[in-house]
């Protein structure tokens, strides 16, 4: 397996780490030499997608953002399965593989998915998720390209102290694109009385029956403006909104 020309010198950016967060490099650039129209990275932690760190705009963010919301998606099978997961034409999906996300990629322009775990043994970390506009499958150069990004991504989260130095360092001040979600989870767990993964199916479930942004529902219970309740028997499904 071999990285074409533009992939070779995409890896010497990550490897220098010379660029703010995580990753170093353009994500952009990253879609072209792919011949994509996007690509994201998304950490994982216990199984599930948790923290964006690299993306391109536009669609790419919108589907990370989905998926993390939904727990439903390309991304998080490749996680679940430490295994890629590659759908180049979306038509064919079955419908309740994704039974809500399905409809949201149609209104972003997605048509085909790449997704590549970041994986060390059996262990998954994160993946590498690229999509486009147009059907069709990546070509066999382009594959190659992906795999071997993938190995690198995972070396460049290993080499910044996995996700625990990535959580440590939101905790000190950084402005991760969730760590208001991580904040409100923690927080609703105390208000409804619930484990902080249970709080996160709460945040997720009132955000999709508001056809609210997770990050936006997030912001409004670290704020204080949303806040859930405990009554005695389990969490009340319902909420207080203040101001």
């Amino acid at each position: 397996m071999a990285t074409s020309t533009g992939m070779a010198r995409m890896l010497r950016d990550l490897s220098s780490r010379s660029g703010p967060g995580l990753i170093s490099g353009d994500p952009l650039e990253c879609a072209r030499i792919l011949g994509v129209d996007g690509v994201a990275v998304s950490l994982a932690t216990d199984g599930a997608l948790s923290e964006l760190v690299w993306s391109s705009p536009g669609a790419s963010e919108h589907l990370e953002d989905e998926q993390y919301t939904l727990g439903e998606g390309p991304g998080v099978d490749a996680v679940g399965s430490c295994s890629v997961v590659v759908e180049p034409d979306l038509t064919r999906v079955r419908p309740d593989r994704w039974p809500v996300l399905l409809p949201t990629l149609n209104g972003i322009g997605v048509d085909a998915l790449f997704c590549f775990p970041l994986r060390i043994g059996g262990v998954c970390l994160g993946v590498l998720t690229a999509q486009r506009s147009t059907v069709g499958p990546l070509s066999a150069v382009a594959m190659d390209d992906a795999l071997i990004l993938a190995a690198a991504l995972t070396a460049v989260v290993l080499d910044g102290g996995e996700r625990t130095a990535l959580f440590a360092t939101a905790e000190a001040g950084a402005q991760l694109h969730r760590a208001a979600v991580h904040q409100a989870s923690g927080m609703i767990s105390v208000q409804a009385g619930v484990s902080v993964a249970q709080a996160l199916v709460l945040l997720r479930a009132h955000a999709y029956r508001h056809e609210l942004p997770l990050l936006r529902a997030a912001e409004d219970v670290v704020a204080r403006r949303l806040r859930f309740r405990d009554i005695g028997d389990g969490p009340d499904p319902s909420f207080e909104r203040r101001g």
